[in-house]
């Protein structure tokens, strides 16, 4: 069976060869023609490198590679992440707010709990999170009332930054808890009176004191990590995005009617949540470079942040002279915009224009002020101060910020028509001017 299946097998080939063989030359030189027109194509992808030197090679590594590379950078990012939440957390601490309840005789409404912030007022509010039910009866005796966020930045000191708004309630009694479940009686040492920031201080100098960066070199779009105690309840909460503006105005309310102006903070697209007020944000070398302090309540994932070279000119103040000092120029004024320059006819459209205040006692010019011992008077535009040009990105009071009592600046004033010169020595800010 097998000899006659070979038989046959050989048979059918000798046919084939056969009808090869007897096929027109026609048809052979056709196929040796389409052959070599392939294996002329080929050679040219060949000898242009498209197939395994050239293009398409380099094409496919190419993808390959930039794949890699990704998969490589996210790899790194992630790492300095960990990295940076690792470096920063322990120093990080919650700060309880207590308060004698006993004298408010059970009232009910949102009184009861003064630091509801989510309520009403302007569109940009302090993340600082309230404890309680403002709908119920208030309880007797001391309560927890609200929660915030600080970071430990001196260990020696025990001193530690928060927001200003988180102890701003003298009356209140205030504890920090630290990540790992510690609690310490804490004392506010210092309010700033003109930015949102305070100093708490405890006695335990264990705790790490974080690493502050530089805010001057912040970039847009920079990767940035924020830090809180969320919703007062979850500590050292982290949460991740990028600096999504920068040198931003804005006035943040607290729902009561009290707002306060914020000049040149960071904006960023990292989850803020409520109690994360006086927590650090962070970049990824584990440097703290803002202060979380607001947040939008009309959008989604717009919080602002105080730049930490602000914070430094606070905390070097508090160690010279034991508290914060800021300098006094001794006037009242509106920052100068080309609406404004239209609407008041006003012959420039930039510099800060003194004005009186709208309720009753509130000057143009502080009496007997550095302001006034200079000889500037109601309706003078400051148009430069040391040759820094007044305007919407480089406010007056920001600019004066930078300076020290004592230290005596040049300003270039528009008075009546004319420009002129005016040398005004600094003097110290006191709450009551």
């Amino acid at each position: 069976m097998f000899l006659e299946e070979d038989h046959q097998i050989k048979s059918e080939k000798k046919d084939i060869i056969n009808k090869v063989s007897t096929t027109p030359w026609q048809v052979t030189w056709l196929v040796v023609v389409v052959v070599s027109f392939i294996a002329g194509i080929a050679g040219s992808l060949f000898s242009q490198g498209y197939l395994f030197n050239g293009n398409l090679k380099n094409n496919y590594f190419s993808l390959n590679n930039n794949q890699a590379t990704s998969q490589k950078l996210a790899v790194q990012e992630e790492s300095a992440t960990t990295e940076a939440v690792k470096k920063v957390s322990p120093s990080v601490v919650s700060i309880i707010v207590s308060k004698d309840l006993s004298n408010i005789n059970n009232q009910t409404g949102p009184n009861i709990f003064p630091f509801d912030f989510f309520n009403q007022g302007s569109p940009f509010n302090f993340f600082f999170e309230p404890q309680g039910n403002s709908q119920q009866p208030a309880p007797q005796g001391k309560q927890e009332i609200g929660g915030g966020t600080g970071f430990v930045i001196n260990k020696d000191k025990g001193l530690i930054l928060t927001n200003r708004h988180v102890v701003e309630d003298t009356e209140a009694d205030y504890t920090v808890l630290t990540n790992n479940g510690n609690k310490y009686d804490a004392q506010v040492v210092a309010r700033d009176t003109v930015n949102d920031m305070a100093l708490v201080q405890i006695t335990n100098h264990d705790l790490p004191q974080v690493a502050l960066g530089d805010s001057d070199n912040v970039e847009l779009g920079q990767t940035v990590i924020a830090i809180g105690n969320a919703l007062g309840e979850y500590r050292n909460t982290i949460t991740k995005g990028v600096i999504s503006g920068i040198n931003r105005n804005i006035v943040a309310g607290d729902g009561q009617g009290s707002s306060e102006s914020l000049e040149g903070v960071f904006q960023t697209d990292a989850a803020i949540n409520p109690g994360n007020s006086g927590g650090p944000l962070v970049d990824l070398a584990g440097q703290v470079i803002g202060i979380n302090t607001a947040v939008s309540r009309q959008g989604q994932l717009i919080g602002f942040a105080i730049p930490i070279n602000e914070v430094k000119r606070m905390i070097s103040s508090y160690e010279t002279y034991g508290k914060i000092v800021r300098p006094l120029l001794g006037v009242r004024y509106i920052t100068v915009t080309p609406e404004v320059a239209k609407d008041k006819s006003l012959d420039v459209d930039y510099g800060a224009l003194i004005v009186k205040g709208q309720q009753e006692g509130e000057v143009a010019v502080v009496a007997d002020g550095p302001a006034d011992k200079a000889g500037l008077v109601e309706n003078d535009i400051i148009l430069e101060v040391d040759g820094q040009k007044v305007d919407q990105e480089h406010s007056l009071v920001k600019i004066i910020s930078k300076y020290a009592p004592g230290d005596t600046v040049t300003l270039k004033v528009y008075h009546q028509g004319e420009q002129k010169q005016v040398i005004v020595k600094l003097e110290e800010f006191k709450e009551s001017q």
